[in-house]
C-alpha cells in the first residue's frame, strides 16, 4: 500500500501538505548539517536523539498523509 501511496505523490494524484514537505527537507538537511544541537562527538550515541526526534516528527506527518490519502480513495 505504501508503494501506491508514493506513486500517487509522484504522479501528483495526492497533494502533500507543506508542513510535511518542510519536515522532510529539515530532517535531511539537519541530519547532514555540520551544526548539531546535541553533538555526537561529545555525547556519543545519545547525540543522535535530536536527529531521531526530527525524523520521528517527519514519520508522524507522513503517516498522517497516508491516512488522508487512504480516506480519499475509500470515499469516491
Amino acid at each position: 500500500m505504501w508503494f501506491r501511496f508514493l506513486k500517487a505523490i509522484k504522479r501528483r494524484e495526492h497533494r502533500v501538505a507543506p508542513t510535511t514537505w518542510v519536515a522532510a527537507i529539515a530532517a535531511v538537511v539537519y541530519t547532514f548539517a555540520p551544526i548539531d544541537l546535541i553533538p555526537e562527538i561529545v555525547l556519543g550515541p545519545l547525540g543522535l536523539t535530536d536527529d531521531l526526534g526530527l525524523w520521528g516528527i517527519f514519520a508522524v506527518l507522513l503517516m498522517r498523509e497516508h491516512r488522508r490519502w487512504q480516506g480519499a480513495i475509500a470515499s469516491p
